[in-house]
């Protein structure tokens, strides 16, 4: 059962609350054991691009806030990316209000910074068609010599750490994958590389919530299935053909 709703937007994104009644699921009938998820509330941001220029996304992380120790977030990414430090504002309320408790969906593109948010959640769900791009940041500076040398050496520690602990702590490029995505390397990948990498840990299809494991495992059933149902075809073929000679 659910209660009050709520809803705010920014320029790019859409933050929807909603508060989850409390819920008792039988562990042990006999012994009268039941297993208690209290009241809470269920925060869903849908993310577009990463840039906003004006405040509206204020209110949004105003609300996240608010957050209790039960509650939960989850992103719905759509995001060809955007700006860097936009996304570390998500990285950071994750990491104040929500530790442990965020599931991000691929639905369905995540480039750039909409890949790096899609990995910073503790729990990751695509479906088949859902398309992810690591790279690295663009950007520029302005201003005397020194202060450019200064600023771009400073970003250059300060973003390539981030994108280090975020990507290669978790195993989802290797250290010499990442130094290559630093020099221009792009690493486009769907559904499959996903899985394998650990980048995905569930994938939605046909209705049904599989781990990166089980939907890994159809697939190669699947495409046992097409090289069995191929060599049967193929001696099928060949048993006509030798009746016809014999005709």
């Amino acid at each position: 059962m659910t209660g009050a709703k709520k809803e705010l937007s920014s320029e790019q994104h859409t933050l929807y609350s909603e508060v989850i009644a409390e819920n008792k699921r039988v562990v042990n009938k006999e012994k009268n054991l039941y297993e208690v998820t209290p009241k809470h509330k269920r925060y869903r941001v849908y993310i577009g691009r990463f840039f906003e220029l004006k405040k509206g996304l204020h209110s949004v992380f105003n609300e996240l806030r608010e957050a209790k120790e039960h509650d939960y977030l989850e992103f719905m990414i759509n995001s060809g990316g955007g700006f860097v430090h936009e996304g570390m504002q998500f990285y950071n309320i994750m990491q104040e209000k929500f530790n442990g408790r965020t599931i991000a969906y691929l639905d369905n593109r995540g480039y750039s910074m909409g890949a790096m948010l899609f990995s910073m959640a503790d729990k990751r769900v695509i479906y088949p068609y859902s398309d992810f791009m690591y790279h690295n940041y663009s950007g520029g500076a302005m201003g005397k010599g020194g202060d450019i040398k200064a600023r771009i050496d400073h970003t250059h520690e300060h973003l390539n750490n981030f994108f280090y602990n975020i990507i290669v702590k978790q195993g989802f490029l290797t250290e010499d994958e990442f130094e290559k995505m630093l020099v221009g390397q792009d690493y486009w990948m769907g559904a499959k590389e996903l899985c394998k990498r650990g980048i995905a840990t569930h994938v939605i299809i046909a209705g049904k919530e599989l781990t990166a494991k089980q939907y890994l495992k159809e697939l190669k059933q699947e495409k046992r299935a097409k090289k069995e149902e191929k060599i049967k075809k193929e001696s099928e073929e060949k048993v006509k053909s030798k009746s016809k000679k014999k005709k």
